[in-house]
């Protein structure tokens, strides 16, 4: 009798653990929410409004994304990276100041925000660069034409301020390169100067050196830089193992500032207590098993170097985001992937959800056919040919 599957195949599993976690974030959204939405725009339903017409736009790219070869998107890439080049430049010119911010342009419809995008188009440009090399067995080199232009990319991000995303932007394609082969001593050649660079940065900047002293210790900061770490493992801490209830949590009376978007875990956490948030992880750590079974599956580097970068971009932010919000790691503004609150991050996650999709699938349907000659090693055959 064969043994029965909760889905048929990987990329199945990867849509339905999707669906869950989108149901989840659109309920927590609401939730986290309608306090602030109700008192600031005098309508409950203000931001949950709002992320039903990202969700609307997400699922129509998600289908696109799914539809479309993957193959394609590789001489799409410096058209993709003009556009997000131009639309981070213009950011910084007109977009919307939040809380000493630039980082949102305005659509009239919805906000949008260019450095979501450089997320996804610096994992292409990597996977354009990095998948012919792997698949010709080249040598992976880090100090590149495509390295080069992620770094500007970085360095306008970090301009809005943004130094969590622009860390991200640089980073993940660099992960890459070590996946893909790179060697060591380039790696350790090139932290030197990046850490370097971050240091630099974080002192010239009072305020994020005030985060570093409220992350080692935050009580004593908890009525300025420690206050959101402070009544967010409150919050989490509140919420016990069942939680206080949906929509009773008392985080999102004012206390807990970005409730719906950065803290929204803080808040899922009180809901739903420490039960909720084992299923939480547990549905992302499947995620990224079902992902990474897909990855091993794929046999040109282009594919497997996306899905890579897309498993990298939202498990990553995942455990940076659920480290931030209970206090592990220092608040860097890095969003949970279909949890918080934020129409552009909803949709290039689900962008790069297609991509992974549509990638699983083509290696689904062309898996490669190992012939007896193929199992043979090389060197072994060269052998019998001498012979």
């Amino acid at each position: 009798m064969p043994r029965q599957k909760f889905w048929v195949n990987n990329t199945e599993a990867v849509l339905v653990i999707m669906s869950i976690l989108i149901v989840i974030g659109t309920i927590n959204v609401f939730s986290a929410s309608f306090v602030l939405a109700g008192t600031q725009f005098h309508n409950p339903y203000y931001f949950l409004t709002r992320h039903l017409i990202s969700l609307t736009v997400g699922i129509t790219a998600l289908v696109f994304t799914i539809k479309v070869d993957y193959r394609r998107w590789r001489g799409g890439v410096p058209l993709l990276f003009a556009v997000t080049l131009i639309a981070l430049v213009l950011v910084l010119i007109v977009g919307v100041e939040v809380n000493g911010s630039k980082r949102w342009l305005n659509l009239v419809v919805m906000q949008f925000q260019p450095s979501e995008l450089a997320k996804l188009v610096s994992i292409l440009m990597a996977a354009a660069y990095l998948g012919p090399r792997i698949d010709k067995k080249l040598e992976i080199r880090v100090f590149t034409t495509p390295m080069f232009m992620l770094l500007v990319l970085s360095a306008l991000i970090e301009l809005q301020p943004d130094l969590g995303t622009a860390a991200l932007v640089f980073g993940i394609p660099l992960i890459l390169h070590v996946l893909a082969g790179l060697e060591w001593k380039w790696l350790g050649i090139l932290i030197v100067p990046v850490v370097l660079i971050i240091i630099g940065l974080t002192i010239l900047q009072p305020y994020r050196l005030e985060r570093m002293k409220a992350w080692i210790d935050p009580w004593p900061y908890q009525q300025n830089q420690g206050y959101q770490t402070v009544q967010s493992m409150s919050a989490i801490g509140s919420g016990g193992f069942f939680g206080v209830g949906l929509g009773e949590g008392t985080g999102k009376y004012s206390y807990l500032p970005e409730a719906h978007t950065d803290f929204a875990f803080a808040i899922f956490c009180q809901e739903n207590g420490y039960l909720g948030a084992i299923f939480l992880i547990f549905l992302l750590s499947l995620l990224t098993f079902y992902g990474g079974k897909i990855a091993n599956q794929v046999q040109d580097g282009f594919g497997k170097m996306i899905v890579s970068g897309v498993l990298i971009l939202i498990v990553g932010q995942s455990v940076a985001n659920i480290a931030m919000v209970s206090g592990i790691l220092p608040v860097v503004g890095v969003p949970l992937p279909f949890i918080s609150y934020g129409g552009t991050s909803l949709i290039i996650n689900m962008v790069g959800i297609g991509l992974l999709v549509n990638v699983g699938q083509y290696a689904a349907k062309h898996p490669k056919q190992v012939t007896t000659e193929d199992a043979v090693p090389i060197r072994t055959r060269l052998r019998l040919v001498k012979k």
